[in-house]
């Protein structure tokens, strides 16, 4: 017999834990709205799938939190800046490369992100996957989790997705969007190394400087605003086009090239940012499940690339990949308002800004660098979505174009609307009203009390 559907008995579900604010997902945007929240004066759940708080930093392995800085860049604060400071004083950060910020050691990071959640007074729930929301009408009352445990449910009175995928406004009724899979960003396989010499290498980057101008070689064409061009930039390509010349790489892998991140005293190099996967779906767990293979298999082609053809990287090898693979793009919600692209490239101001972020556009064939003191302003509109009440969406699913997209879907950007969105539900929780008729200006007072910089 052929079986197209199972119908599964009825359960009941056991009710395990309450809280006022549930955040799902502890990526850059969950932990800062998680923090932020408590830091305001409410009670606070953080629930995670994976087994370390950070999402990005930790999960994949996306080591440069604000590669974008320059000397006048013009940056938020808040806690995003504080995941550089505290990540510094604990010891899990390194200068970068091309700017003028710290990578943050994916490793250590999990540590500073237990410090914070505890000093917080945050409840901490790994290893809990979501599900399903728990709907009275078209309010949001919880959610459904299942992991070793069984299936659970947590209550809540309002909820914060910050999952990057919309996966709880869309399950709950929101409208969304998903970018069709041929136009969406590469995910990316991150990975370090150990062994190389760090002396030869740094002589080869000296004597062969590249650019962001060398960016547009190979597959790709960007788009820049012609100050980015003779920048430098630790950009990798030349011992990959050797290797597909000397039939050691195949001829349509030509998309493997891109930046390292740090080189250490101790022989590692950090944060390769050198495998890109088209038409990967960060939804489709057979997608998913692919590209994580293929994303493995072309870096070690990658490493072997390397070592051929890169001075100090002959005794390189693979130290560690990410635990996962690193999804740009999937879902956004069609929020109250949905950010422009005349928004990203000029400026946008908003009278509910929740906080503002460096004229820094990255995805899409476009890389713009904040080194002018430009920037724009982050709408509390663009967290809102519609048709569903007492949740709001933090980090790269907040609703705006492709190009808004590629600069809101930035980390640094993501702490920046998650700590918006965490002031704003605990106060809308203090007064008892809803997060569409929330006191803006009593929200800008607490983000400016809590160190960020709205206009």
């Amino acid at each position: 017999m052929t079986l197209h559907s199972i119908t599964e008995p009825a359960r009941e579900t056991p009710v395990i834990h309450r809280t006022e604010l549930l955040v799902v997902g502890s990526g850059p945007g969950g932990l800062a709205a998680a923090l932020a929240a408590a830091r305001a004066g409410v009670e606070v759940t953080l629930l995670e799938r994976f087994g370390c708080f950070g999402g990005n930093i930790t999960v994949v392995g996306v080591e440069g939190f604000a590669w974008y800085r320059h000397e006048q860049t013009v940056e938020a604060g808040g806690i995003g800046w504080e995941f550089e400071e505290r990540a510094k004083a604990m010891g899990a950060a390194t200068p970068e490369s091309q700017s003028l910020s710290y990578e943050l050691d994916s490793e250590g990071f999990k540590l500073v992100a237990d410090r914070l959640v505890e000093e917080a007074g945050i409840h901490p729930m790994l290893h809990r996957q979501f599900v399903a929301p728990i709907m009275e009408g078209d309010t949001i009352r919880g959610v459904i989790v299942e992991s070793k445990a069984g299936r659970e449910a947590i209550l809540a009175e309002r909820v914060i997705d910050a999952t990057g995928d919309a996966d709880v406004a869309h399950r709950a009724g929101a409208p969304t969007h998903k970018t069709p899979v041929e136009e969406m960003q590469a995910a990316s396989v991150m990975f370090h190394l150990a062994g190389v010499d760090k002396t030869a290498f740094m002589a080869g980057v000296k004597s062969d400087p590249q650019t962001y101008r060398d960016w547009s070689s190979g597959e790709w064409e960007v788009e820049t605003s012609g100050k980015e061009d003779t920048m430098f930039s630790p950009f990798l390509r030349k011992p990959f086009e050797k290797a597909i010349e000397e039939g050691y790489i195949p001829a349509h892998l030509n998309t493997i090239g891109g930046t390292w991140g740090a080189v250490h005293d101790s022989g590692e190099m950090t944060y390769m940012n050198l495998v890109h996967l088209a038409c990967c779906d960060g939804t489709d767990p057979d997608s998913l499940t692919k590209f994580e293979i293929e994303g493995r298999a072309q870096a070690m082609q990658a490493i072997d690339a390397l070592r051929r053809y890169t001075p100090g990287c002959e005794g390189v090898r693979l130290r560690n990949f990410g635990m996962s693979i690193g999804i740009r793009d999937t879902r956004k919600i069609d929020a109250h308002y949905n950010m422009t692209d005349h928004d990203a490239r000029e400026q946008g101001r908003f009278e509910d800004s929740i906080g503002i972020y460096p004229e820094f556009i990255d995805g899409y064939g476009v890389l713009i660098l904040p080194t002018t003191g430009r920037y724009m302003q982050i709408p509390y509109r663009s967290m809102l979505p519609k048709q569903v009440k007492n949740l709001l969406v933090a980090g790269r699913a907040t609703g705006g174009s492709r190009i808004a997209h590629a600069a809101t879907r930035n980390m640094a950007c993501c702490a920046v609307s998650g700590q918006g969105a965490g002031v704003a539900v605990a106060l809308s929780i203090k007064a008892g009203t809803a997060l569409d008729a929330v006191d803006m200006t009593a929200v800008q007072a607490e983000v400016k009390r809590q160190g960020v910089r709205i206009d």
